[in-house]
């Protein structure tokens, strides 16, 4: 099971990812220009270049604030009476936690809608998914929060810098970007109501892609 969920919210961030830079391709033209600057186009990206790729980094966390693939956190139970935030909780009250109406709530996010990765770069780079950024909490937080979430990380960023950095990417003949479907389809994942449609053109010499 745990194989399963680290795969399948991976899969939906990435595939949100992608749909946002289809649907501004002034971003993907920017995610495209910092890989190509650092990797070059003899070869493919490599985890070592995670560190120098700074805007993939930006756009990663800012599709896990406005896509987070679990909108609602693991359950938790309280273990004993408490008071949080002026309401009264009995011991073993079931608690959940709304992420989605976090990462999106206009009194935290400027324009919460909007999908900007300049939100992480900068002097804002350092707010982080890691669970210490209460208004970002795609990965939970405390001793409970997703396990999976250094390896999860690792996985989305070299995997959209390589898509990236190995194709050009166009929408289907006759749709522009303000076209491509973004509506949400809600449950326990968050995932597109309809596939994303798009054609993945090689950039790079043939020798690159033989493995």
């Amino acid at each position: 099971e745990i194989i399963a969920g680290g795969t399948e919210s991976s899969s939906l961030n990435m595939e949100w990812a992608m749909s946002e830079m289809l649907r501004r391709p002034e971003v993907l033209m920017k995610a495209t220009e910092e890989v190509d600057a650092v990797v070059g186009k003899e070869r493919m990206v490599e985890e070592e270049d995670l560190a120098s790729l700074p805007y993939i980094e930006a756009i990663v966390k800012e599709t896990l604030r406005l896509h987070p693939a679990a909108p609602i956190l693991t359950p938790h139970l309280s273990r004993e009476h408490c008071n949080v935030a002026g309401y009264d909780l009995p011991s073993g009250t079931r608690l959940l936690v709304n992420v989605w109406a976090i990462q999106n709530d206009p009194a935290v996010w400027e324009d919460p809608a909007e999908f900007r990765p300049e939100r992480f770069t900068g002097a804002k780079k350092g707010v982080d998914v890691s669970g210490q950024e209460f208004e970002l909490l795609p990965f939970g937080a405390g001793r409970r929060m997703c396990p999976g979430i250094r390896l999860a990380m690792k996985v989305i960023q070299l995997t959209l810098a390589t898509l990236v950095h190995a194709f050009s990417w166009e929408l289907p003949s006759g749709m522009t970007p303000p076209q491509v479907d973004m509506e949400e389809l809600l449950g326990l994942t968050l995932k597109r109501k309809v596939q994303i449609q798009a054609i993945a053109v090689p950039r790079l010499a043939s020798h690159v892609y033989q493995i």
